[in-house]
């Protein structure tokens, strides 16, 4: 009698962990579900910024065609590449940060390109507009550092003992994390 009191009140006290365990799994799921939300929502905000940035530049006699080809391309691939939070595997997110540095690096080629064109620096609306998305690309990095950080919180929490014993039964699973960029790993050349 007195060796099953033990076992009802151990298999109580493991039960009662569990419960705990698996409410704060749910809810630091949910926080990195409603951060990659926000990844997304930074994302669409360039994404709509590049329409009207391209349609000004174009008014710039002698635009060079192909930088804008290749923003408006990337924009394209990259809304196209869709990623909901369900679907945050390694190979996933990898994919759809291709798809989002193809249109940083297009972007990137356009700002620098328009440096030669005066008329369009002095554009009022184009000046509003990089201003934007620079700051649309601070956004970006800001909310993808808070999923990490989400990320990182809900993977600790899911790895620690006992919750790495109910996480495996309730189908929690590590969720993964944005990486740098492989092109940021090299130092860039400068030359005067």
């Amino acid at each position: 009698m007195k060796r099953f009191l033990l076992y009802f009140v151990g298999l109580a006290i493991l039960l009662s962990q569990s419960s705990c365990g698996y409410n704060s799994m749910v809810s630091k799921d949910q926080a990195v579900k409603a951060q990659w939300a926000n990844v997304q929502n930074s994302y669409q905000r360039r994404a709509d910024l590049i329409p009207n940035l391209v349609n000004t530049v174009k008014g710039a006699a002698n635009f060079e065609k192909s930088t804008l080809t290749d923003v408006i391309n990337a924009r394209a691939k990259a809304t196209s590449v869709q990623l909901s939070s369900d679907q945050l595997t390694p190979e996933n997110i990898k994919k759809f940060q291709e798809a989002q540095s193809q249109v940083s690096a297009g972007l990137g080629r356009l700002l620098a390109v328009s440096e030669n064109y005066p008329e369009l620096k002095a554009n009022a609306n184009f000046q509003e507009l990089q201003a934007q998305i620079e700051g649309t690309e601070n956004r970006i990095n800001v909310e993808r550092g808070k999923f990490n950080a989400a990320t990182n919180d809900y993977n600790g929490y899911i790895k620690s003992f006992p919750n790495n014993l109910f996480a495996g039964m309730f189908g929690f699973k590590e969720k993964p994390y944005f990486e740098a960029d492989a092109a940021s790993q090299k130092a860039p050349t400068v030359q005067f």
